[in-house]
């Protein structure tokens, strides 16, 4: 009896729900919502127009939830969910507009969570996004392998606001990062909005996106052949700068390109390395960082 309760006390234990994902209602109004408990983070839409709204400054008190809700700067509403714990179904809760002071009953029904752990398996779990692109919006779809501590991104798809028709779906391998996988940008420098995914971590702040490009002509995404680590783009400039760094930051590689016709053109790149006399990165031939 003893080893049982051990098992069933170490799976519990094994197994955390990292986000949650609800539909329901506030007031009369449809909504989706995905809660992530431990940054205090959450994204909701009401799903008759489907425009992500982010709430990433939520806080615990007395055991409720409580998130602000801005627009503009400043703060819209306040949403309450009382007694908030991720092993809950239903979660109940008010939404009151800070000005009119009005306020309408939220009424979530737990749809599934985003849960890591050891031995557990489960697929095509889909995850609303903050980031949209005008008439679209973005949802991850994630799946669990047991031999797998954590989820994945396998696939993307892109939605049509009000209608909900899938409009495209991506297959992809990345890692999860909580809410913010998707980013949007112009990353062609050609005035149209394009969306990248994040990819995966590496040693220290080193990360990789995959990029995708939209086709005016077919309305469709197409992956890119950017690539890069921790690819910045200046608009202003039109430049895209990567800086690669490692062995606890004492050495770093830099690197600009420009865009010509949606490729990547490399104009220059550069090699430091610390230098402990001198007590700071110095410039070494490109060699000395291989």
């Amino acid at each position: 009896m003893k080893k049982i309760l051990f098992s069933v006390l170490l799976f519990m234990i094994s197994v955390i729900n990292a986000q949650t994902i609800y539909t329901g209602f506030i007031g009369e109004y449809p909504v989706e919502m995905v809660v992530d408990y431990d940054s205090e983070d959450a994204v909701y839409s009401y799903t008759n127009y489907d425009e992500p709204i982010r709430l990433n400054n939520g806080t615990k008190k007395n055991g409720n939830l409580i998130f602000n809700e801005k627009e503009g700067g400043q703060t819209k509403a306040i949403l309450t969910l009382d007694n908030y714990t991720t092993e809950k179904n239903n979660i109940t809760g008010i939404w009151k507009n800070t000005k009119t002071k009005n306020e309408l009953k939220i009424t979530l029904i737990k749809k599934y969570s985003i849960e890591n752990g050891e031995n557990i398996q489960w697929a095509d779990r889909e995850v609303l996004q903050p980031e949209s692109a005008g008439d679209r919006y973005f949802k991850v779809v994630l799946s669990k392998e047991k031999d797998r501590y954590y989820p994945f991104i396998s696939a993307i798809k892109i939605y049509e606001k009000r209608t909900d028709r899938l409009l495209q779906k991506l297959d992809v391998n990345c890692s999860f990062s909580g809410l913010d996988n998707i980013s949007i940008d112009d990353y062609n420098f050609d005035g149209i909005k394009d969306f990248s995914v994040f990819e995966a971590s590496y040693a220290g702040p080193n990360t990789s996106r995959i990029y995708y490009l939209y086709n005016k002509a077919t309305q469709q995404y197409y992956e890119s052949g950017f690539s890069g680590i921790s690819l910045e783009f200046d608009q202003k400039k039109k430049r895209i700068y990567e800086r690669n760094q490692c062995c606890a930051g004492t050495i770093v590689t830099t690197a600009e390109y420009k865009v010509v016709k949606d490729n990547m053109v490399l104009l220059n790149q550069h090699c430091y390395r610390w230098d402990d006399r001198r007590q700071k990165l110095v410039e070494k031939a490109m060699k000395a960082c291989e």
